[in-house]
């Protein structure tokens, strides 16, 4: 089985091929256990001291910059469909990549409705960045909606420079909302799109105190 969010579970290729009338779930649970615990046993004896102290010291937030290491080691394609994936997730409706070249850059469309009478149409561009993007490349995104929309959104998992977020955000001109990688990483958070959450725990020592009295 696998969980692509928490609570719901979906069966696997193999699952699916499973003969229920000779599965053994006991002797299954004992074997992955067994497989488990000589998985670890023979990582650790390969690890030096060196590499065990090191991997103790990663952090649980490593997995953000590893999230977007995986989003900029993503094809054109992928990363634009991903972002469909989530501007869908986040509310908006009809999300369509549009896959076209010399669009302006415009990658796809969507509506997003904020009343059942009130909606808007939206476009969208993707940009798997390490760098910045420019008040430039704003304005040519907005040249390009060409008053198609009322609204765009830029996805990028780099940053922006000061000049853009001004360029943006200009007095008498389409808005433009920018989503760097941090925020895209937060949507992710928020959506649970390819992260699966955990909980760990911390002793109140002040908990116990009254205990220790006898």
């Amino acid at each position: 089985m696998d969980a692509s969010k928490r609570g719901i579970w979906n069966l696997t290729e193999k699952g699916l091929a499973c003969d229920l009338q000779s599965f053994d779930p006991l002797a299954t649970f004992r074997e992955v256990s067994k497989a488990f615990r000589e998985e670890k046993k023979e990582r650790r004896e390969q690890l030096s001291p060196v590499d065990e102290e090191t991997e103790q010291e990663i952090e649980p937030s490593d997995y953000r910059s590893g999230l977007i290491d995986i989003l900029r080691s993503l094809p054109p394609a992928g990363f634009e469909r991903l972002c469909q994936r989530n501007l869908r997730e986040s509310g908006f409706q009809q999300v369509v990549v549009t896959g076209r070249t010399g669009d302006g850059g415009i990658d796809g469309y969507g509506i997003l409705e904020v009343h059942p009478l009130v909606s808007f149409n939206v476009l969208f561009q993707c940009k798997r960045y390490s760098g910045a993007v420019t008040p430039s490349q704003v304005r040519e995104f907005r040249g390009a909606m060409g008053g198609r929309a009322v609204k765009g959104i830029i996805l990028t998992t780099g940053t922006f420079t000061l000049e853009a977020r001004k360029e943006a955000r200009r007095d008498g001109v389409l808005p433009i909302e920018l989503v760097n990688g941090d925020k895209l990483v937060k949507m992710f958070e928020q959506l649970q799109l390819g992260l699966r959450p955990k909980s760990t725990f911390e002793i109140d020592l002040n908990f116990f105190e009254e205990f220790k009295k006898g």
